[in-house]
């Protein structure tokens, strides 16, 4: 099936279509589709092909072109100037002190604080939930480009341990690491890749159903109590996974 056969469906995401087509077109980039030298197809036939205005798709071209991925040139075309994938910059870590660390440059934006919640429905036998939890959902983005949604949830017996300024500052797994009173014993993370729902593509800015890498981290203390829970979103087109194997 051709892509011209394969017209995307721009219609269910509250995100702009132009950043859809983006994204689109950013992935063809990286997978190889329009491969880094080569003329990509002109406005026209990408007009027809994903049923857009004209004006749609130059600023889709724009955003990539913003980005160094593509170059217009004067009579003779639109080519690809290089790979998204030379832009990754957002590595999960593997091991406790590099998921410690944050993130160079990244900035944390709080856009809510729920105190006294339930713990969130997921599947856990090798520690004891809390009663209660402080929610926190959370943004990470790094030059003004959101690459991660999460939602931290610690428990509410600790969570005067924590200084406030940490929420905005550290990693989920650091807001509970060398905390006086708490000795954690257990911790670990679980990776699937899916796809962006609605309302997970107009937190990030991204296209619906972009690549996203679901990453669920789950820290236990030495009394068997599950002391923090962070469920993050990743962007797929920004995050790389490095694990040393031996």
């Amino acid at each position: 099936m051709t892509e011209a056969n394969m017209r995307p469906d721009l219609t269910l995401s509250a995100v702009p279509r132009y950043v859809q087509l983006a994204s689109l077109f950013r992935g063809r980039i990286g997978s190889g589709t329009w491969p880094v030298g080569a003329q990509i197809p002109t406005v026209d036939d990408l007009v027809e092909e994903c049923g857009v205005a004209r004006a749609t798709i130059r600023q889709a071209l724009g955003v990539l072109e913003t980005d160094g991925l593509i170059k217009r040139y004067r009579a003779k075309g639109t080519f690809v100037e290089k790979s998204p994938a030379e832009q990754i910059w957002c590595e999960v870590q593997t091991d406790w002190s590099g998921l410690l660390l944050s993130r160079e440059g990244a900035k944390i934006e709080v856009l809510s604080d729920t105190a006294k919640v339930a713990p969130p429905e997921m599947q856990i036998d090798y520690g004891q939930l809390a009663p209660a939890y402080r929610h926190l959902r959370r943004r990470h983005s790094r030059d003004g480009q959101p690459y991660m949604i999460a939602d931290v949830y610690v428990d509410e017996r600790i969570r005067k341990l924590i200084p406030a300024a940490a929420y905005r500052n550290e990693t989920a797994l650091k807001l509970i690491a060398n905390r006086p009173g708490i000795e954690i014993t257990d911790a670990r993370q679980t990776l699937t890749i899916g796809s962006a729902d609605v309302e997970t593509a107009r937190e990030l800015g991204v296209a619906l159903n972009l690549p996203v890498a679901f990453v669920n981290r789950v820290a236990v203390d030495d009394k068997g109590q599950v002391v923090l829970i962070a469920r993050g979103i990743y962007r797929g087109d920004v995050v790389h996974l490095d694990m040393r194997l031996k």
